[in-house]
């Protein structure tokens, strides 16, 4: 049953605001039917999820983050019967990476620039919808898209954050806001793109913004009343000062030389939580530092305590207990915000209680979760950037020259990491943890031109060196290395158990079931279930858009469905250029739920062809080059390497005349910043381009699209040519 949302109309809902939807024809009204009241999720429901096993009522289902569902209607057995029961298209046109929650009916998801969303999660009835109103200009804030991964479920109430780095509690049953706190400084670049989670009635949010230069913190929340409970600070501040907790005194030592503490530092906790009732541990997964050279950041060196670490606190006070850093002095973006998995895995002969993650640096970690001490850590990936994990101390060797001080490094895993933020999942059945890996090299680069731009990216390092070749032979060479494949890892034996080849990077998180079935999504716009013991493919739908976001499954009046929300975008395919392209996808935003014998179908993708139709390039070599400098340390971020759209914001090689007039209007004083393009002229009251800049940059597009234009015309001709000697 397909949602559609009209333009001529704007339904009012209650607690939240007129939708603007998509054009075309009303669809068939959704079934109507009773509801049962919105239920009170708590620490003891939470805690028994598996005896509510049609439910999903916390990000990863469990406080475990298994990701595992116990319902079994659908199995590979029967998988293949699967068919789309309903779907809404959103009327956002950005990436999608939320998890759905289910309870007694009803879904509560996130969209872009987050939009809160409430269904009948039977016949896929808008419920309600909430606008937090996030002013489009913090956009450029943002290190990867106007994302959101999700809500959380407390007492009655649905808790949101928000990109301008409020934390929002909603009526679960109208949408309305009940209340809503400002996390973070309004004069700093923060945001919040990550889930909350509620432990013991406190809501635990951090923050992101290392790219743009903060101070990484994690906070909780009384749920009734969102007022701060304690705030745990994840890197030092000036040394001058007192550190604001013991751990932090220690953390101290570990940096040297350099100011980091007038920048940020980084460090911030911008995705994945879990949490231990038995221990009564919290573990946050910490970032990448900032900038990300850490010559600039801690020219002394030392480990930089606590960038890329596992954290274990204590809920109720943000007491720290333990850590493990999974990159000593990191200076490649190699966060350890990505998924931790909780588990009890019999290893040489005895249950050990383990905490299990696959962050950015390609290492797969067991670590024991009471204690943190390092039990294994393998390799699931290419990584160059060590000779391996010292298994005495747990303590990944760095290779020196990785580290670019005298000259550039090409570097596995790049900063996209061999595994993002999506979510990989745990099955209990199988012992498998299944994983969507990626390699994408990386040339890392010292910049000895940095300085810092408040509220832009500051890395450190000169991005351009990074981009693919212009010479399509070299460039053909280079994305040969990339590729991307979901992964089935044996965390006790350290090792692969089969893969399967997805052809494109930064593919979708994996739900795990008691079917015996993995589902995961592609970035080439296909949504799929595998074989959970040796991944053969068992069923799959194409969807018209990239998923990267994990799926869930969940049943009412008895009946199994399976949910994803899809729409391609986030770091890689606004960033990523040629790589991005590989997948081939545009956004289109939607939520996607499946059943047996499900008969709903996606109206027809629309596709559109345009030319390049650049002015004539006036400028000359030098300054072109100059434009592609400029270019990639402030556009590469949204704009795609090269010039290279991703298929999510506007490929600008094929702007149109009035966009190439309005260039300068646009980059410099912001007349488009209501669709997220901020002015660059002054940003956060520090100057950034002059018109000058503007002019190189806007000669680099031209320049890309000319020889756009010229590739196309050079296609279409051999394309003729083919055609006219006929079959051979």
């Amino acid at each position: 049953m397909h949602r559609v949302l009209l333009l001529a109309v704007m339904v009012l809902l209650p607690g939240g605001c007129g939708v603007p939807a998509e054009p075309g024809a009303a669809a068939p009204a959704p079934e109507s039917r009773t509801l049962a009241p919105v239920a009170a999720v708590d620490d003891a429901r939470i805690r028994a999820t598996d005896a509510e096993p049609q439910n999903w009522m916390s990000h990863g289902r469990s406080y475990d983050e298994q990701r595992f569902s116990p319902l079994d209607a659908i199995n590979r057995g029967n998988v293949a019967g699967l068919g789309l029961d309903w779907h809404f298209d959103f009327p956002t046109d950005r990436g999608m990476e939320a998890t759905p929650l289910v309870v007694e009916g009803r879904m509560y998801v996130t969209g872009a620039w987050s939009h809160v969303y409430a269904f009948d999660a039977k016949t896929g009835a808008l419920l309600w919808h909430h606008d937090p109103k996030v002013p489009p200009e913090w956009a450029v804030h943002l290190c990867c898209d106007v994302v959101n991964r999700g809500v959380a479920l407390w007492q009655g109430r649905v808790y949101a954050g928000t990109l301008d780095g409020r934390l929002i509690a909603l009526d679960a049953a109208t949408g309305a806001l009940v209340w809503s706190q400002q996390t973070t400084p309004t004069d700093k670049p923060y945001s919040i793109t990550g889930a909350p989670r509620i432990v013991k009635g406190l809501v635990i949010i951090g923050n992101g913004g290392s790219e743009m230069g903060v101070r990484g913190y994690v906070s909780a929340y009384d749920a009734a009343t969102g007022g701060m409970k304690w705030r745990f600070f994840t890197v030092p501040g000036d040394p001058a000062q007192p550190a604001e907790s013991p751990a932090l005194e220690t953390a101290k030592a570990t940096w040297s030389g350099g100011e980091w503490w007038k920048t940020g530092g980084g460090g911030t906790v911008w995705d994945s939580m879990a949490y231990d009732p038995a221990l009564d541990l919290l573990y946050v997964g910490v970032g990448n530092g900032s900038p990300w050279n850490q010559q600039i950041r801690s020219p002394g060196g030392g480990d930089n305590l606590y960038l890329s670490s596992i954290l274990a606190l204590r809920p109720e006070t943000g007491e720290y207990v333990w850590h493990y850093q999974t990159t000593p002095g990191d200076a490649w973006d190699y966060t350890a915000t990505q998924h931790m998995i909780l588990a009890d895995l019999v290893i040489g002969g005895q249950t050990r209680k383990v905490i299990m993650q696959a962050p950015k640096n390609g290492f797969f970690y067991v670590l024991d979760r009471a204690t943190g001490e390092f039990i294994s850590g393998e390799a699931y990936a290419q990584q160059t950037w060590t000779t391996g994990i010292d298994k005495a101390t747990g303590k990944a060797q760095v290779v020196e020259t990785a580290r670019y001080h005298d000259k550039e490094a090409l570097v596995l895993p790049s900063p996209y990491g061999a595994h993002n933020w999506q979510p990989m999942s745990f099955s209990p059945r199988t012992g498998l943890v299944y994983i969507p890996v990626q390699e994408i090299p990386f040339v890392f680069k010292h910049d000895p031109a940095y300085r810092h731009h408040q509220g832009l990216w500051n890395v450190g390092v000169q991005i351009e060196a990074a981009g693919l070749p212009e010479d399509p032979a070299v460039a053909a060479q280079v994305l040969k290395m990339v590729q991307g494949r979901l992964v089935a890892w044996d965390p006790v034996a350290q090792k692969e158990v089969w893969r399967v080849e997805l052809h494109a990077p930064f593919n979708g998180g994996t739900l795990s079931t008691a079917g015996d079935l993995v589902f995961a999504g592609s970035a080439r716009g296909e949504f799929a279930a595998y074989d959970a013991a040796n991944g053969t493919a068992l069923w799959s739908a194409p969807v018209q858009t990239g998923v990267i976001a994990p799926p869930i499954s969940y049943a009412v009046d008895g009946k199994q469905y399976v949910a994803v929300v899809a729409g391609w975008g986030g770091a890689l395919p606004l960033a990523g250029g040629e790589v991005a392209r590989l997948a081939g996808s545009v956004n289109r935003s939607r939520l996607l739920v499946y059943s047996l014998g499900g008969k709903d179908t996606l109206p027809a993708a629309v596709q559109t062809t345009r030319q390049p139709e650049p002015p004539a390039l006036q400028a000359d070599a030098a300054t072109v080059a100059a434009g592609k400098t400029l270019y990639a340390q402030y556009c590469m971020a949204c704009h795609g390497d090269g010039a290279v759209g991703g298929g999510v914001v506007p490929d600008l090689r094929y702007m149109s005349a009035q966009t190439h007039t309005e260039f300068e209007a646009i980059v410099l004083g912001g007349l488009r910043h209501e669709r997220g393009m901020v002015g660059f002229a002054s940003v956060m009251g520090q100057t950034v381009l002059d018109a000058e800049g503007a002019r190189k940059i806007h000669a680099y597009v031209i320049q890309r699209a000319e020889a756009e234009k010229t590739r196309l015309a050079s296609a279409a001709q051999a394309a003729a040519a083919g055609s006219a000697e006929g079959p051979r």
